[in-house]
């Protein structure tokens, strides 16, 4: 496994959530996660995720916290051969995988990818967060795509879903789906390696749809070399 490909990134978001699956899973999976934590701040505020803050909590901290959770099953944590780089996967107890997590120094907690089922409006983030900086959407299937709203003061990326690239919509009821808890560092880098549609207000998926030929407020100041899988 290589760990790096775990760092935030647009490309990398999608492939979290359909894996290499096919097909695709449903995104709107009532199975997951069941957290509001992003917008009640229970039991911490974003981007802490059960007492986890990337940046903060060492790994074998975040690694107990997650072993004690009984929300929780199936943690399985793995090495990078070729880096310092360590990471973890595990389940909803009884359902599906739901979170990701990295220590890219093997030290300290860096990244957290938490898949959520749809029990969060956008409204409702937006209500506790303020708007987003960036959008920018990503087709999955054609009744199926998630559009990563950009938070870099958090910093943190919210997934909503929308209802296809054709004729889906980023609406106030849109449904989240997923966050992404990360460094300012990291955010910083994901800032400078990805090309981001500034956040206009609800409006249709294509508004913010990631095409070639599309108008981008942020474009890659910096190329990030890939590290060899392992």
């Amino acid at each position: 496994m290589n760990l790096r490909r775990l760092l935030p990134g647009i490309a990398v978001l999608a492939c979290l959530l359909i894996a290499a699956c096919a097909p695709p899973p449903e995104l709107r999976d009532e199975t997951l996660l069941d957290e509001t934590g992003l917008i009640t701040g229970d039991p911490c505020e974003a981007p802490c995720f059960r007492g986890i803050t990337p940046g903060e909590t060492v790994w074998r901290d975040a690694l107990t916290i997650i072993e004690d959770d009984a929300s929780f099953e199936n943690i399985q944590s793995q090495e990078d051969e070729n880096t310092d780089a360590i990471g973890a996967i595990w389940n909803v107890r009884g359902g599906p995988e739901c979170c990701q997590m990295v220590a890219e120094d093997g030290e300290t907690v860096n990244l957290l990818f938490i898949r959520t089922r749809p029990n969060m409006t956008l409204e409702e983030v937006i209500d506790v967060h303020g708007d987003p900086s960036y959008a920018v959407g990503t087709p999955v299937t054609d009744d199926q795509a998630i559009v990563n709203l950009v938070y870099p003061d958090v910093p943190m990326i919210v997934l909503a879903f929308s209802a296809g690239p054709e004729t889906g919509e980023v609406s106030q009821d849109s449904e989240i789906i997923g966050m992404l808890y990360t460094t300012p560092d990291d955010m910083n880098l994901f800032m400078q390696t990805n090309s981001l549609h500034a956040w206009e207000g609800y409006d249709s998926f294509n508004t913010y749809r990631s095409a070639d030929d599309a108008e981008y407020e942020i474009t890659p100041s910096i190329t990030v070399t890939p590290t060899p899988a392992s």
